[in-house]
């Protein structure tokens, strides 16, 4: 399409207006037509990709190395060059959850496998820690349903000889260490059974050990209904719908088999991330309402804390992400190169200690007071936040087991 140089004479096509530039100055629609060619569209999104990137390369750095700066051009209206508040804040909320989601999901990964070797070791066997039969019954179950998952894995995989030798004799070792206590405790030896579901029950006073495996839920796990009188039926039927996922999730993690454990970790942990971002929406306006009233005198109108809160919670999502990221770094490359640890470990501690100073240098720049009177508010405001901050981050765990 041919570039217009001159708007003399011509309309504007939704609203009839004469033109003085390429939009309508009384409806703002362009004058260009959306029916062009396919290179003419292709041109046109490599045009937006590479003028937000020059607004990322505008904003982020200004965000990180200058404290305040960000803000007070906002204030001051010049705002076209960089990302606005809003979406700057929310899209490194999200990569940095999603990027923490990452490494939790590696050091419980690892955690799994240290505790899984652990086991196939028969380093411990911690049976002398049970004051009854009922809970050497229940902690052998559960040892021997890990090396088994463990003995049928490594069937599928590799089936290595040795690492099953391995698991027979660990399996041996802790029927013998579960009958010794058992024999301590006065009761017959029933831990020589050839499997772990032929343990027949003990006698004892304390209550029998749930199955993991079992669909039915044992008394410590169900939910009793909930009847609050001034809720509707349905209300309290969705309270003991979720309160009893809480216990479902729950029991799998703390006495299910690996294979449980594993599948409800990563359920728990994907809700937990999922609601973080919707938990932090309304910790943010809360935190601009405390800007608010601590600086009451400074006459500033609440969308300019508004401000305020965004640019700070994005540099914190920002500071999050970059030291997640040195860590899983640190993870990959320490044991290859042993430097890279006490390297990426000095760039992790720099973040930190950088974080709160950011903040403060921010709070004193936008806000304007002296250094005193900042350092107290400062405490003040950040001592609020981290119980904000501790409720908000217990709502998600809580909304995460609920589903």
């Amino acid at each position: 399409m041919k570039e217009l140089t001159s708007f003399e004479g011509i309309k504007c096509a939704n609203c009839t207006e004469p033109l003085q530039g390429e939009y309508c100055h009384h409806c703002g629609q362009s004058v260009h037509s959306v029916l062009r060619p396919v290179h003419g569209l292709v041109e046109e999104l490599f045009e937006t990709v590479l003028h937000i990137d020059g607004r990322i390369l505008h904003t982020v750095p200004t965000l990180f190395f200058k404290p305040g700066f960000l803000t007070l051009e906002y204030f001051s209206g010049r705002r076209v060059r960089y990302i606005a508040p809003f979406r700057l804040m929310f899209v490194l909320c999200l990569l940095s959850f999603f990027t923490l989601h990452l490494a939790a999901d590696v050091i419980a990964g690892r955690a799994d496998q240290r505790h899984q070797q652990t086991l196939i070791s028969g380093a411990s066997s911690n049976f002398e820690d049970d004051d009854t039969a009922g809970e050497v019954q229940k902690d052998l179950s559960r040892k021997l349903a890990i090396l088994d998952a463990t003995r049928a894995e490594s069937a599928k995989t590799s089936g290595n000889p040795a690492l099953v030798a391995q698991i027979d004799a660990t399996e041996q070792k802790y029927r013998q260490d579960a009958g010794q206590r058992l024999i301590e405790l006065g009761q017959p030896n029933t831990a020589a059974a050839t499997t772990a579901a032929a343990i027949p029950a003990a006698p004892s006073t304390a209550p029998s050990a749930p199955s993991p495996a079992a669909g039915k839920h044992s008394d410590d796990y169900t939910m009793s209904p909930v009847d609050i009188r001034w809720l509707p039926a349905f209300a309290n039927q969705r309270l003991t719908t979720l309160g009893q996922h809480v216990l479902d999730n729950m029991r799998d993690l703390l006495q299910g088999n690996p294979a449980q454990r594993q599948e409800a970790r990563e359920r728990v942990m994907t809700n937990v991330f999922g609601e973080l971002p919707g938990t932090m929406l309304v910790l943010i306006p809360t935190f601009a309402l405390l800007l608010t009233l601590f600086y009451a005198l400074r006459r500033r109108l609440y969308m300019e804390n508004l401000i305020v809160a965004l640019h700070s919670h994005a540099f914190i999502f920002l500071s999050l992400l970059l030291i997640t990221l040195a860590g899983m770094l640190s993870t990959w490359l320490k044991p290859h190169a042993a430097w890279t640890g006490w390297l990426l470990g000095f760039v992790q501690l720099a973040l930190m200690l950088w974080l709160p100073v950011h903040l403060l240098i921010m709070q004193k720049r936008v806000y304007r007071q002296g250094w005193a009177m900042t350092v107290v508010k400062f405490l003040f405001i950040g001592g609020c936040y981290f119980w904000l901050l501790t409720f908000t981050l217990s709502l998600a765990a809580v909304l995460g087991l609920a589903h």
